[in-house]
């Protein structure tokens, strides 16, 4: 269900951007003398900065739609790129909860789910997520999208490995950013495994994706042209498109 009420989503997106600024903040101890800048060369890092210039983004679309346009309707750049971010922030989410808590848990130093680390890991996608929910024109998305989408995360991988490769470190003097990348302990077939089913589990949660935004697309669609047949001059216009 759409809501199609700027105010609404102006007040949304505001609170959402500031949220996630914190997490960036917080993240990259951008407020100490010696900030985290290395921290950047992690997904969750880059997820979190392409996050936030895309909800910045979008609030700055909803204030000049705002003006322009009046308080009813929607406003988002690009729902199609939504998509991609939605992919990318979503990466960052399984990957913490499924692979990344469980696997430093067990080695006894590591605490999970501080402030901070929540902010990045499981706050931010799910903003991000009850945006395009909320706020978003739906039956815009293609089945083809997800493949599209995955391009970021893949081509964060082939960066990260190619990184290490070169003698690039991350963190401290680490070849690997993440365990499951970790060429050294998995080897070649254990960690293509783990990429295999991410990739699997990733695509899977795209499709999801698209089938929702066209399914709903399709519901408010029906109500436009419910809403066109009603209306005495005929001009109501629908506000969706589904592709074929």
């Amino acid at each position: 269900m759409t809501i199609p009420y700027r105010p609404v989503a102006l007040a949304y997106r505001v609170v959402a951007v500031a949220l996630i600024a914190t997490g960036v903040v917080r993240l990259l101890d951008l407020f100490t003398p010696d900030p985290s800048w290395y921290k950047l060369l992690y997904f969750t890092g880059l997820s979190n900065v392409l996050a936030l210039a895309w909800m910045t983004a979008v609030l700055v679309a909803t204030v000049v739609d705002l003006v322009r346009r009046g308080p009813r309707g929607v406003s988002n750049p690009s729902p199609e790129f939504h998509g991609a971010v939605l992919m990318a922030v979503t990466v960052t989410m399984l990957v913490y909860t499924i692979v990344l808590v469980p696997t430093l848990a067990d080695g006894g130093g590591y605490v999970p789910y501080t402030f901070t680390d929540t902010l990045v890991h499981v706050a931010m996608p799910l903003l991000v997520v009850l945006d395009w929910l909320l706020f978003t024109p739906k039956g815009r998305m293609m089945w083809r999208d997800p493949l599209l989408w995955a391009l970021i995360p893949l081509g964060y991988l082939a960066f990260a490995f190619t990184f290490g490769a070169l003698g690039g470190e991350f963190g401290s003097g680490a070849r690997y950013p993440y365990p499951f990348m970790n060429l050294d302990t998995l080897g070649f077939g254990g960690v293509a495994v783990w990429i295999l089913a991410l990739t699997i589990a990733l695509e899977t949660v795209g499709f999801v994706i698209v089938a929702v935004d066209r399914a709903l697309g399709r519901i408010a669609q029906g109500d436009d042209d419910r809403g066109a047949d009603a209306a005495p001059d005929g001009t109501a216009e629908p506000d969706v498109r589904v592709p074929a």
